[in-house]
């Protein structure tokens, strides 16, 4: 039976991983800047990949951190967000998209710092509306990519995710809203 490591260690195989994922990050943007968005689509697929891999392998080999806890989803938002902010800058996504999805993230962690000023520690647990919506601005940035990398005509596709990713990142944002505002509401504990 093996022993966990310390929550501050930095160099588990798991956090190597998402260390990777997130040094991804600024290749993935210049690929797509140099219009080869095939080869950001591997990368985008690589990173997706190395995802599952790192969460797996923390628990499989009782390896979790601190570190690999705040890290894996900073990498995660950091690909997602440029991603669609660079894809906008192309033309391929829609720039009131990438405004959206990035100023939804700046609520959250905005509402959040603000509430930890205030002196309330919320529990920092997804919503299934923020899985669902996550889940879609993944689908969308990758087909986006496959679409445009390897000419593939689904432009019907790309139209229908674009709204459902549209539609879940503002029932999403104002879920958070809520929850905050419920948060800032209850009596102190």
């Amino acid at each position: 039976m093996s022993e966990s490591p310390p929550p501050h260690i930095l160099f588990t195989l798991p956090n190597m991983i998402t260390l990777a994922r997130l040094a991804a990050v600024p290749g993935t943007i210049w690929l797509i800047l140099q219009h080869r968005l095939d080869l950001a689509f591997l990368l985008f697929l690589a990173a997706g990949v190395s995802d599952g891999l790192d969460g797996w392998l923390a628990r499989a080999t009782n390896s979790r951190s601190a570190l690999g806890a705040l890290l894996d989803p900073v990498a995660d938002k950091a690909l997602l967000v440029s991603v669609y902010v660079t894809l906008a800058a192309i033309a391929v996504l829609p720039d009131w998209l990438a405004i959206l999805v990035v100023f939804r993230d700046l609520v959250i962690v905005g509402g959040l710092t603000l509430l930890w000023m205030l002196g309330s520690r919320p529990p920092i647990r997804p919503l299934w509306i923020s899985k669902l919506n996550t889940l879609l601005q993944i689908m969308l940035a990758a087909l986006a990519l496959f679409i445009h990398g390897f000419e593939v005509p689904m432009e019907t596709a790309i139209t229908l995710l674009i709204w459902l990713v549209a539609a879940s990142t503002l029932a999403s944002g104002i879920a958070y809203v809520a929850q905050a505002a419920r948060q800032m509401k209850a009596p102190a504990r």
